[in-house]
């Protein structure tokens, strides 16, 4: 068997093989996991893992930033189509051009410092007013209100992985959870700073988090309703949907979720409305990313 390290790239045997992980801790026999395209979080002893070599680690990263591009295309041209009602709000059409569009700001603490890459790229490709910050898991409860006093945005996500401690059958237990605990704690530290469901959007969790404890706590959106693995850019297209939906729109739940990388089985949520502004005149905006 080849020598596992810190940093590897496996996949679980005992799982045939299906997802990617990155080794983040070994101790004695026993490995943790992170997922490289799921926000999964899991162990596994050292007997049940595969060592990647490049080439096919190459080969999964080319298949998934395929998906990546097509979700992304996707929703570009989806913008492009859904804005449309509204720059024609104007009874004279010809003025529709003299509108400008103040998309919701957007602060995005991530436990997966590439994922905190990946995401930071997507928002600034789609045109949503950003910071996100690579924020451990377990130090969100305490460092988020300093960053929304801060930032003041319109939308707060808090992610990073999750997942179901292995056998464990009561997805009403929280201890079940590997750290869905610490995004309810981020939940309501934020719902305490802002209490406003429409003035603070809160998009929370990874894979297969306590979704109704997420809710309960005051997130307007998170995972995983059917406790199922979520997409690392699931967050990320919940909270652009967002940024890009008028202040006038609430936001037409079965549709939204259906245009995740999971759909309504990762990600779930309540009534909210949209956070884009239009102004006029036309002005030239620029939107200065905050590092």
């Amino acid at each position: 068997m080849k020598e596992i390290r810190i940093g590897d790239i496996v996949t679980r045997k005992s799982y045939g093989g299906d997802i990617f992980f990155r080794v983040d801790a070994i101790e004695h026999n026993s490995c943790m996991l992170r997922g490289l395209f799921f926000r999964l979080c899991a162990d596994a002893p050292l007997e049940d893992l595969e060592k990647k070599n490049p080439v096919e680690i190459n080969s999964h990263r080319k298949e998934n930033i395929k998906k990546h591009t097509q979700m992304i295309m996707r929703t570009m041209k989806r913008q492009g189509r859904d804005y449309q009602p509204y720059l024609r709000c104007s009874r004279k059409e010809s003025y529709s051009s003299d509108f400008f569009e103040l998309p919701g700001k957007v602060l995005h603490l991530d436990g997966d410092d590439e994922y905190r890459a990946l995401c930071q790229q997507h928002y600034l490709q789609l045109g949503v007013p950003c910071r996100v910050l690579h924020i451990a898991e377990a130090e969100q409860p305490e460092a988020v209100v300093d960053y929304l006093r801060e930032d003041r945005p319109d939308i707060l996500v808090l992610t990073g992985h999750d997942g179901l401690i292995k056998g464990a059958k009561d997805y009403y237990k929280m201890t079940n959870y590997r750290h869905s605990q610490y995004y309810v704690d981020a939940v309501r530290k934020a719902r305490q700073f802002e209490p406003s469901l429409d003035s603070l959007i809160i998009v929370a969790g990874g894979c297969q988090s306590y979704f109704e404890a997420l809710i309960e706590a005051g997130a307007n959106f998170a995972s995983a309703p059917k406790r199922v693995l979520i997409h690392a850019l699931d967050p990320l297209l919940v909270a652009q949907q967002i940024a890009y939906t008028s202040i006038y729109e609430k936001i037409a739940l079965p549709q939204f979720l259906d245009d995740t990388m999971t759909g309504s089985r990762g990600m779930g949520g309540i009534q909210t409305r949209g956070k884009l502004r239009l102004g006029h005149p036309r002005i030239k905006c620029s939107y200065k990313k905050k590092t």
